[in-house]
């Protein structure tokens, strides 16, 4: 993938909605040019689906961790600290034995154990748990 798909990939998952045009003119391409690259996009698995979802592995980030975030201060405060690592798809304050609950998707384990430092770097974390999955039997959609 190159920016330009990646530019791409990134707008359709704000708004999958938009026209080929509109997604061209954000990204300096003709809406026959935009609308090729989706396709291919579509045919290499990176979008998976008609709602966008794209697979992580495909644009470099196979390793999906989920990692409890104990603490000796409430963390209601660090959202912001937890948002500023990008690696980090969700985080949740928690009840029981962690404070934060966060999902992480890496390149490589060793990226994850740069997240991993850079956790305890937040102020008030004193350790985690991290548990690294290995597969994925499925993923629903939130029910309406």
């Amino acid at each position: 993938m190159d920016d330009i798909d990646r530019a791409l990939v990134l707008r359709l998952q704000q708004d999958a909605g938009q026209s080929y045009a509109a997604l061209g003119t954000a990204v300096g391409l003709s809406a026959g040019a935009t609308h090729e690259r989706v396709r291919k996009l579509r045919e290499r698995g990176v979008i998976r689906r008609t709602t966008v979802d794209v697979d992580p592995a495909a644009v470099g980030s196979g390793v999906l961790a989920y990692v409890m975030v104990d603490s000796n201060a409430w963390m209601g405060e660090a959202g912001a600290d937890f948002a500023a690592i990008p690696e980090i798809q969700e985080a949740h304050i928690i009840a029981g034995s962690a404070s934060v609950l966060v999902k992480v998707r890496t390149a490589s384990t060793e990226q994850l154990q740069d997240v991993l430092r850079r956790l305890y770097a937040i102020d008030g974390v004193s350790g985690t748990h991290a548990t690294v999955v290995l597969d994925t039997f499925f993923e629903r959609p939130l029910p309406l």
